[in-house]
């Protein structure tokens, strides 16, 4: 598996614990299905992860003796629990330990660290939807080319709308968004917009969005138009 960001990362592992399927987390990140597997496999990117596993000579032959120690402590009440300070002088004065404070300390913390266990809420309203386009490899005509397409999909539902586009364009956004209103036959509530340079030309001091100009005209349309019951917003971050 390649290097990938730690946004990619991460938006994969949500997506497909929020129930979408290997595969389709394959296609709609243009990404193998065993490269989602991997995802899925790890808590962090391969490439963020150490390569070996440190070296501790002096705290070594005494990991035993501090995971016993910190495994009791699960059943006491946490003021008797030991700290890395009760560590580290019990381990000098009944086992003989030589090595210093800092190691036992970093040693404690990276344990607690990956005994962890991270829950994610995630909750999809009925009428609320995400949009985005990603891109794949596809034969025209016995060529092989690039393609975008643009999804929307319904989280709540797991309906989902796919248009493929010579380009990512803005016409594209705004094409795309009129032929999913038509095929689900009603507006979302609101949608979830990645920063895209298609509909954010500039994040202001205040975190504003200053929408570009075809976007904000087609915003204007729905929202004033037949669907003016409806709201639009952009991803904060």
């Amino acid at each position: 598996m390649g290097i990938y960001s730690v946004e990619l990362y991460l938006q994969v592992r949500l997506a497909c614990a929020d129930g979408m399927s290997q595969r389709a987390a394959a296609k709609r990140f243009n990404v193998s299905r065993d490269t989602v597997r991997k995802m899925l496999s790890f808590s962090s990117p391969p490439g963020y992860r150490r390569q070996s596993v440190p070296q501790r000579p002096k705290l070594d032959g005494f990991v035993a003796i501090i995971d016993g120690w910190l495994e009791g402590d699960r059943s006491v009440p946490r003021k008797q629990r030991h700290t890395a300070k009760r560590v580290f002088d019990r381990l000098r004065t009944e086992h003989g330990f030589t090595g210093g404070y800092t190691i036992i300390k970093d040693y404690i913390r990276e344990r607690e660290q990956r005994s962890r266990e991270m829950f994610v809420p995630l909750a999809h309203p009925a009428g609320d939807a995400q949009a985005d386009f990603g891109e794949a490899l596809v034969e025209i005509g016995g060529v092989e080319q690039k393609a975008y397409f643009f999804a929307l999909d319904l989280p709540h539902s797991d309906a989902c709308y796919v248009r493929a586009y010579p380009a990512a364009v803005a016409e594209a956004w705004v094409d795309g968004h009129v032929h999913a209103f038509a095929f689900f036959g009603a507006v979302p509530r609101s949608i979830v917009y990645d920063n895209d340079r298609c509909l954010v030309t500039k994040i202001l001091p205040d975190g504003t969005r200053q929408r570009a100009t075809l976007f904000s005209a087609f915003l204007s349309r729905v929202l004033i138009g037949s669907w003016r019951s409806y709201s639009i917003r952009s991803m904060p971050g």
